[in-house]
């Protein structure tokens, strides 16, 4: 109630506030202006000139962000389906990446060639046909295009089909924690529900139905899991609490762990850990993170602490929910 209640005097701040402003407008109506207040020539010049700078200075920093923070990015993909996923990533961000180069330059230029100059009179153009039917229609075709290969991609990694030989695998979240069950030797996990995660004296940690003999041979990890590869994995998600998001972003894979039910996922490790870390990128990343925890290891065994331990690649388990990014640990 006391949130509602905040709203509508927000609200009705936001209009008394513009009441009161459309009242000092209506006020200094008939009233002599202030030429000062006026842009002039000297003025139109100086905005047009420094619209210009702006589009210098935007390309410049584009360039720079490029040069300096690619390295942060995910290297290959260690999945099938990632490449797929890649390839439409990839496209969609060159497309807008080649639009929006366009668009700026020409904006600020415009900006600045027909800025407001002494003794320069605008031309009046009511409207262009041809104009209106090319910035119309090649647009709506370009994204008619990408919405379509959007959909076939989302359609090729999302609709499987349950395969025997697959490995069956369930994350179950809880905030600040992830477990994964395996299916046992009949690679099927056996029902389960939070009520009885109280059973065999709180060891029940996933919440598994006794009832069901399916679930009897299921095993239950805690620290981390491991995946075959280039043999499918079929992962169950569930979720103790909240909404969560299982995100493993070398494999190109997301989706939501929603309380009451279970949601799936299905993909194809094709890198193995090991295969990984011998990758340039990765070698790369690890070299520049062993260095900052070089440094700061210098700075606690100066002060009597414990040193930290040298990075190693793994992949890596998060939530992509507002749990954050130490969920995994």
């Amino acid at each position: 109630m006391t949130i509602i209640f905040s709203i509508i005097t927000v609200v009705l701040l936001s209009i008394s506030v513009w009441q009161i402003a459309k009242i000092f407008e209506v006020s200094n109506l008939g009233k002599k202006k202030d030429d000062s207040q006026v842009a002039n020539h000297k003025d139109n010049d100086l905005q047009g000139k420094l619209m210009f700078a702006f589009l210098v200075f935007i390309y410049l920093v584009t360039i720079f962000s490029f040069v300096s923070y690619t390295k942060v990015l995910l290297p290959e993909s260690a999945s099938e389906h990632g490449v797929t996923y890649d390839s439409l990533f990839f496209i969609s961000f060159a497309l807008i990446m080649f639009v929006q180069i366009i668009t700026q330059a020409l904006l600020h230029y415009f900006s600045y060639k027909y800025r407001g100059l002494k003794n320069t009179k605008a031309t009046f153009i009511t409207h262009n046909n041809r104009l209106e039917f090319i910035w119309t229609i090649i647009p709506a075709i370009v994204l008619f295009g990408l919405i379509l290969y959007g959909m076939t991609t989302w359609s090729q990694i999302m609709n499987f089909e349950e395969d025997e030989d697959a490995l069956v695998i369930e994350l179950y979240a809880q905030q600040w924690n992830w477990k994964a069950r395996y299916a046992g030797n009949d690679n099927v996990l056996g029902d389960a529900n939070v009520r009885f995660l109280n059973d065999y004296d709180g060891r029940n940690t996933v919440g598994i139905d006794s009832s069901d003999p399916n679930g009897l041979d299921d095993i239950v990890v805690t620290q981390e899991f491991h995946l075959p590869v280039n043999r499918k994995v079929i992962f169950k998600f569930r979720s103790q609490d909240v909404l969560h998001s299982a995100y493993m972003p070398h494999f190109r894979a997301q989706m939501n762990c929603v309380p009451g039910m279970i949601t799936q996922f299905s993909f194809t490790p094709t890198v193995t850990s090991e295969e990984m870390r011998q990758n340039a990128d990765v070698v790369d990343k690890v070299t520049r993170i062993n260095k900052i925890r070089y440094d700061k290891s210098q700075e606690l065994i100066a002060k009597g602490e414990e040193s930290l331990e040298p990075y190693q690649f793994d992949y890596l388990l998060l939530c992509a929910k507002i749990c954050g990014a130490s969920h995994y640990n």
